[in-house]
C-alpha cells in the first residue's frame, strides 16, 4: 500500500479489550462434526443434545416443506376466480417458499455436517413424495393439495 497515493498511513482500528466485552465465539469457515453449533440464532440449540436433535429435526421438516411448496399446486389454472387473485396467491406461495428455502441454506451455513445431512435428506424426500410422481401419480398429484378456491 505504500506505492498508492494515501494508502501508506491506513492502519488497522485498535481494538481495546476491557472486561465488559463479550467474548467473541469462532465461526468455523469448514464443516465440522459435533452439537455445538450456532443455528440460525446465537446460542441456538446451544449444548444439549436433545435441543441439537430438535434442531435437525426442524431444518429436516423445512427442506421437506420447501419441496412440497415448489411441487404443489395451489390454484389449478382452470378456476373460476380472475387473473389477478390467482397471481396473488401464487406470489405469496413463492415468497413462503423461498423465505423457508433461505432458511435452510442459512442453516446449512452453519457448516454442521448434521445439519447439512439433514437438509439435503429432506430435499431428497420431499422431492421423492411431491416431485418425482412415483407416490402421488400424476392423476393422484392433481388434488394434492386440493386446488384453493379464490371465492
Amino acid at each position: 500500500m505504500e506505492n498508492m497515493p494515501g494508502m501508506g498511513d491506513m492502519v488497522p482500528p485498535h481494538h481495546e479489550s476491557n472486561s465488559t466485552d463479550h467474548t467473541m465465539t469462532m465461526m468455523h469457515m469448514t464443516f465440522f462434526w459435533g452439537k455445538n453449533a450456532h443455528i440460525l440464532f446465537a446460542g441456538w440449540p446451544g449444548k444439549r443434545t436433545g435441543m441439537y436433535v430438535l434442531a435437525l429435526i426442524f431444518i429436516f421438516l423445512l427442506s421437506v416443506i420447501v419441496e412440497w411448496l415448489t411441487h404443489s399446486r395451489w390454484i389449478s389454472d382452470r378456476e373460476s376466480c380472475g387473473n389477478n387473485s390467482r397471481g396473488v396467491i401464487r406470489t405469496i406461495v413463492h415468497g413462503l417458499r423461498i423465505g423457508l428455502g433461505y432458511l435452510v441454506m442459512l442453516a446449512v451455513m452453519s457448516f454442521n455436517a448434521g445439519v447439512f445431512i439433514v437438509a439435503v435428506g429432506g430435499h431428497t424426500l420431499g422431492f421423492f413424495l411431491f416431485g418425482s410422481r412415483l407416490i402421488f401419480n400424476k392423476s393422484a398429484a392433481k388434488d394434492f393439495p386440493p386446488p384453493t378456491s379464490c371465492s
